[in-house]
């Protein structure tokens, strides 16, 4: 049982969540201010996800057993390896290449209030995929998410934004296939360290987006070489932002539960509009922000009602 609000464990979780949510807000921010710097989108998240997962590996050697069984399990077949793969492809390649292409068109609040749509995607697919029943509060909670997605989306035909159609729909693909991810991991059910699982998605999915940019002939610009402000940004983005916010999270998991805790993640979507606000002097129409509003409650009902469906979500990498 939680102990209550006021105690110093009951603290220590909230000061935890919120810090965790704060960096993955702050991710958008800095992605947002790199994107603007000319930087290619499969590049920039190629290289933040290899450091990151390189980031991952002292978390590794903090398990119980050796460092090599513990990255490498023993009793892992080929087609375990072959699920971590798709995990990778589907969490790192395609979500956040989607995401950060999208971001090169749209606002950091648009991108995170499409991301955040996640756990409504787990919903609808764990109904015909998972054979989770959608109670009559979880539809109620669906159909408010479809019309706050549909506000959101609809936002920019109002004049008071102008963000094309094109990015937004991308936005919205990547929190699809981070639900595909989320599915996969459910359904798995891989006996492997949790660091170690997000050391192996990381550092497939940064290997895919590499490839990939490369292809495309994608180069860093010389003028980010050679700006410590935006080295600065993008270590900010590759370690506190990825490895540090999962390390907040999964500890946030083991304080408050997982039903409670994932409630919480529509935080992210409103820190991260104040944070643009704030940093990057954007703003939010009225449309948005009530679709913003649907979508947290949409979240709220599907957490409430049906926990299993969310125990295992990862953040927003």
């Amino acid at each position: 049982m939680d102990k209550p609000p006021h105690s110093p464990a009951g603290t220590t979780y909230y000061l935890t969540l919120v810090a965790a949510c704060l960096l993955m807000a702050s991710g958008y921010i800095a992605g947002k201010v790199l994107l603007a710097a000319h930087i290619p989108a499969f590049l920039l998240i190629g290289w933040r996800f290899s450091l990151a997962a390189v980031s991952c590996l002292p978390l590794v050697l903090a398990a119980d057993s050796s460092f090599v069984r513990t990255l490498v399990p023993p009793h892992f077949t080929w087609r375990d390896w072959a699920v971590v793969t798709l995990i990778g492809l589907s969490q790192t390649t395609a979500t956040m290449g989607l995401i950060f292409q999208a971001m090169q068109t749209i606002s950091a609040g648009t991108a995170a209030i499409l991301l955040s749509t996640n756990p409504l995607w787990v919903a609808l697919i764990g109904h015909f995929v998972l054979s989770e029943r959608l109670s009559g509060l979880r539809l109620v909670g669906l159909f408010c998410g479809i019309c706050g997605v549909a506000l959101a989306l609809g936002a920019s035909g109002t004049g008071l934004l102008h963000e094309p159609m094109s990015g937004q729909l991308t936005g919205l693909a990547s929190a699809v296939c981070w639900a595909i991810a989320t599915i996969l991991i459910k359904r798995a059910k891989l006996a492997i360290n949790a660091w170690a699982l997000s050391f192996w998605q990381m550092l497939i999915g940064a290997a895919m987006l590499l490839m990939l940019a490369y292809a495309r002939g994608e180069h860093w610009p010389a003028s980010a070489l050679t700006s410590i402000g935006l080295w600065g940004w993008f270590i900010w983005l590759a370690v506190p932002c990825s490895t540090g916010s999962f390390g907040l999270w999964f500890l946030a998991l083991r304080r408050g539960g997982a039903t409670q805790t994932s409630g919480y993640l529509f935080l992210v979507p409103l820190l991260t509009v104040l944070m643009s606000a704030l940093m990057l002097g954007t703003g939010l129409s009225l449309m948005q922000a009530l679709g913003g509003i649907l979508i947290g409650i949409a979240l709220w009902l599907v957490s409430r009602t049906k926990p299993q469906a969310l125990a295992i979500m990862l953040p927003p990498p």
